[in-house]
């Protein structure tokens, strides 16, 4: 599912979503928050009308109206980037990364896709809906930042996936739903290692061979400085994605949201997918 809110940065995740998960089915899902209109509008709408409920109501009927010409639109784009896709359009009071983690959820979909705002990457968008989708979300959420330069958009269709691994349930969830969700990509696991030593690796994701990358963290932050270690390794292999889990454990092994998952979202100029620590294996 997309969360599709007419902007550029939306309509830009959807371009990276097809070169990701090409063919697939897509919700194209868009909130309207009633009272809509700018205050033109609401005054052209106000002229006539006998009560405040015939107000209300023209106010809704239009807002309606706009979330559905929008809505297509996106259903547009995603059909001509080779999606099967249809319109999701729901009303919404605030909240809109909730109510879209909720709406992936009782849709069942296998991951759910936004768009990042801004030329700081994730960083303009995050606190706001990818946050709080992030957050809630019991599915995989894939952030695109906007704007990808040409080198990490040519990467989108055919790159390998990173994955940020410390042996942890969250690094097994995410490695899991890469392996699922990017059948045909390479895996190139980044085991950072720091003061506890040396992380043990799987040498195969489900019988698939990995490439195994060591690197050392570095000062700072523990967060900050194992998201710098996975961006330099998605640069380096020309990745498509990175990917991480939003559990994990103590001190430098941990993909811990609110440390390595969130420093990642915003310093990766690559789409970041942050998996829960038990994900939903598959569309029910």
């Amino acid at each position: 599912m997309v969360g599709y809110d007419g902007s550029p940065a939306a309509s830009a995740a959807i371009e990276a979503g097809a070169l990701l998960f090409p063919g697939a089915h897509a919700w194209i899902g868009h909130l309207w928050t009633p009272p809509f209109a700018s205050e033109e509008l609401r005054k052209r709408l106000w002229t006539g009308k006998r009560n405040i409920n015939a107000f209300v109501e023209a106010i809704e009927r239009e807002g309606g109206r706009e979330a559905d010409r929008l809505t297509s639109v996106g259903v547009m784009l995603a059909r001509a980037a080779g999606w099967d896709a249809e319109p999701l359009v729901c009303r919404s009071y605030g909240g809109e990364g909730l109510r879209l983690a909720e709406l992936a959820d009782e849709k069942q979909t296998d991951v759910l896709l936004l768009g990042s705002r801004g030329l700081g990457g994730a960083r303009a968008v995050l606190g706001s809906v990818s946050d709080m989708a992030v957050h809630y979300s019991p599915r995989p959420v894939l952030v695109v930042p906007h704007p990808l330069l040409t080198d990490e958009h040519d990467a989108l269709a055919a790159g390998p996936v990173v994955v940020g691994w410390d042996a942890s349930a969250g690094a097994e969830a995410a490695l899991d739903s890469t392996r699922r969700l990017f059948p045909e990509r390479n895996v190139v696991l980044v085991a950072v290692d720091g003061d506890e030593g040396e992380t043990p690796t799987p040498e195969t994701a489900g019988g698939q061979q990995v490439t195994v990358v060591r690197v050392s963290a570095g000062r700072g932050a523990p967060g900050r400085a194992v998201a710098d270690a996975l961006s330099a390794v998605a640069t380096e292999h020309r990745a498509s994605a990175v990917v991480v889990g939003s559990r994990g454990r103590t001190a430098m092994r941990k993909i811990l949201l609110g440390s390595v998952a969130m420093a990642t979202l915003h310093r990766a100029h690559r789409p970041v997918m942050v998996v829960p620590q038990s994900p939903v294996r598959e569309a029910e």
